[in-house]
């Protein structure tokens, strides 16, 4: 559905998977079409990206941080009335080494705006796997990734609702990973997961 929000125009979709619900804000690319060979011989294309997309884009290839604010903003008010009330909220661990990692900065921000805790070092990954995308088999994919993953226990006792953020949709199997890994976690009773945009 799209949704007019206040900084970013969205078309929000359900994004489906092990969990139990989740949503990014829009497609990350709407149109990318060839325009010709650079001189280094490689086809070159004229991108088009949604809002958020674009958003994402310039925080993720250009560290224009100053997107944080505009993502985790319209998340939260694209999301309020669509997830239940959860416990805290999580960044997806990143699959490469930042100075400064863009999912955490949204997480840190959008669980400001929602006013709920924010675990940053609750599930965190122990070491270097190979790039999803060059694990051919999805299951392979999670499980790789689910031997890197690790759960600090330090959650009071309780069943707790927790939500992750992301920064891409694209197959799920990180996501997934994630999830499993936080549902074999005795204090967790549902999972969640919402990302700033999707690759379909």
């Amino acid at each position: 559905m799209y949704f007019k929000g206040v900084v970013l125009e969205v078309n929000i979709k359900k994004i489906v998977g092990i969990w139990r619900l989740g949503y990014s804000l829009d497609k990350h690319t709407v149109s990318s079409t060839p325009i010709g060979y650079s001189e280094f011989r490689r086809m070159q294309f004229n991108t088009v990206r949604s809002e958020a997309g674009e958003a994402l884009f310039q925080l993720k290839y250009r560290a224009d941080f100053s997107k944080v604010f505009p993502i985790a903003q319209q998340m939260n008010k694209s999301f309020s009335d669509i997830f239940p009330p959860i416990d805290f909220i999580i960044p997806m661990p990143s699959s490469r080494d930042r100075f400064k990692q863009l999912v955490i900065e949204i997480a840190k921000e959008f669980s400001r705006l929602k006013g709920v805790p924010f675990y940053g070092n609750l599930l965190v990954k122990t070491r270097v796997t190979l790039p999803v995308k060059d694990i051919a088999i999805k299951d392979d994919k999670i499980s790789t990734l689910m031997e890197a993953l690790f759960i600090h226990d330090i959650l009071n006792e309780g069943l707790h609702d927790v939500l992750i953020i992301d920064d891409l949709f694209d197959t799920g199997s990180s996501l997934e990973a994630a999830t499993k890994s936080l549902q074999n976690y005795s204090k967790i009773r549902n999972v969640y997961v919402a990302t700033v945009t999707r690759k379909r």
